[in-house]
């Protein structure tokens, strides 16, 4: 990689400063975070995200699965919970069968 060629975080992190409210672009963030193992920015984007845009039901999943990852099984389990009922609410039947699934699977 030359100096001059951008990371994909530093990309999206591009996007992200340049429309802050962009959803797509605040859940890239947050994945391309949890995938480099920066849990502290994948969270607080996640956050972001869900606060801002309450109907994006794949960010309800994948902070989830990070939460339950990093043992915060009772945060992991409201997170669920809430995409599980945002999924119903919007008819999301798909969304919300997987994320019961990772509810249940929680220990």
């Amino acid at each position: 990689m030359t100096q001059t060629t951008k990371s994909r975080r530093e990309v999206l992190e591009g996007f992200v400063r340049s429309n802050p409210g962009d959803a797509f672009a605040r859940y890239g963030l947050a994945l391309e975070c949890a995938k480099l193992g920066d849990d502290a920015s994948a969270t607080d984007h996640f956050r972001q995200l869900l606060a801002a845009h309450p109907e994006y039901i794949a960010g309800y999943f994948q902070f989830g699965q990070l939460l339950a990852r990093l043992g915060q099984i009772p945060e992991a389990r409201q997170t669920l919970s809430a995409g599980i009922a945002m999924a119903g609410k919007t008819g999301d039947t798909h969304a919300r069968d997987e994320m019961q699934g990772a509810l249940d699977a929680l220990v």
